[in-house]
């Protein structure tokens, strides 16, 4: 018998380690799996996503990170190919996975102010989509926002030109499907150009070798380059503000302008109308207008002097636009709503109206449990 000279213990060794690592990687992967089902199983109804909104919030993080993507690589790609670094620029212009798939898999997408500022997002879209469509009294009558653009006062007219505007750019091209900026709040716009700089480097270090810093240099101008040309005062909701404030509506026209605006679909500027009257931030008035309860809104109407015809149409429009609501148990408790004193509606939401760091450090002191 002959003798092998190979010896292939050591080999056998570093395969069955190589099986062992791959079968605990898999188990720690099946118990997170597991763990994730586990959580889900037992979220309340009322808590869980449905497939709508988890589609269209997929949907505008995908355009979002991939309208990022695409302006900070084609600019680094321009860098490195004027500075010599052909290699680099191909590594960044070549095909490989989706940034957006490396970000959710690192867990930095998790980000609290980032998800809720989507989330409110995704479901103001929906719920503006949806509104039923209100035929005017007079069909020869343009749209609110028509009118304005008419106004003969420069300053509405230019205000009301800037929320076409930015309506249109919010919604990016009906062709390519691509967003034309991500119109975000400058600081979730800034981390969100960072994260996917970060992962850009990620795919092309491994042939940068000696040329990393190339690569640093490159992606650093780019990203800067995206902040620098980057207004948040384009923002759909920012320029809604501006013509809110512009119209400065008084108590006997403002429910008139509310219901008018919700009538022409246009949920954005029915928040900011709401916000600029109330003296509150928007992100508080649209907490308001999502609330499924509604309760806060209706104690906002009230404090604005909106009559129960009004409270009454708007209460029928945003019913028929989210299933959540039930339009029987609004129907049930308009006769209460329209019973509440101005004063004291007032008087309720004064708490709302508090500096927005101040109230939440309020109530991250009270959910905090305890007393000093």
């Amino acid at each position: 018998m002959s003798e092998n000279p190979v010896d292939m213990r050591d080999g056998a060794t570093i395969g069955a380690k190589k099986l062992l690592a791959h079968a605990a990687a898999e188990e720690s992967r099946a118990f997170h799996t597991l763990m994730i089902a586990i959580e889900d199983f037992f979220l309340p109804e009322e808590s869980r996503l449905d497939e709508r909104t988890r589609s269209a919030l997929t949907t505008l993080l995908r355009g979002m990170i991939e309208t990022v993507e695409a302006e900070v690589r084609a600019h680094a790609i321009r860098l490195l190919s004027a500075r010599n670094e052909p290699d680099l620029a191909a590594a960044l212009k070549a095909d490989a996975h989706p940034i957006m798939a490396r970000l959710m898999r690192s867990g930095i997408l998790r980000d609290t102010e980032l998800m809720t500022e989507l989330m409110a997002r995704v479901r103001q879209e929906l719920l503006g989509a949806a509104l039923p469509m209100q035929a005017p009294d007079d069909p020869e009558r343009p749209s609110l926002i028509n009118r304005y653009v008419q106004h003969p006062d420069r300053v509405l007219a230019a205000g009301a030109m800037a929320v076409m505007i930015a309506e249109s750019r919010r919604h990016g091209s009906p062709d390519t499907g691509q967003l034309s900026q991500t119109d975000l709040p400058a600081e979730l716009h800034h981390k969100l150009v960072w994260w996917v700089a970060a992962a850009l480097r990620e795919r092309a270090a491994a042939v940068a070798g000696n040329a990393i810093d190339a690569l640093d240099q490159a992606l650093t101008e780019a990203a800067q380059r995206s902040l620098a040309a980057y207004d948040e005062g384009d923002r759909l909701e920012a320029a809604a503000l501006r013509f809110a404030s512009a119209v400065d509506a008084q108590p006997s026209e403002l429910a008139q302008l509310l219901v008018e605006s919700l009538g022409d679909r246009r949920i954005v500027l029915f928040t900011s109308l709401l916000a600029h009257a109330l003296g509150v931030g928007y992100p508080m008035a649209r907490d308001m207008v999502l609330d499924p309860r509604g309760d806060r809104l209706w104690v906002a109407l009230r404090a604005l002097e909106c009559p129960r015809e009004a409270i009454a149409q708007i209460g029928y429009a945003l019913s028929e636009s989210d299933p959540r609501r039930d339009l029987e148990s609004f129907a049930d408790r308009l006769d209460e709503i329209a019973a509440i004193a101005t004063d004291d509606a007032r008087a309720a939401l004064a708490p709302l109206r508090l500096h927005p760091d101040y109230r939440a450090a309020l109530l991250a002191l009270d959910r905090s449990g305890g007393e000093g």
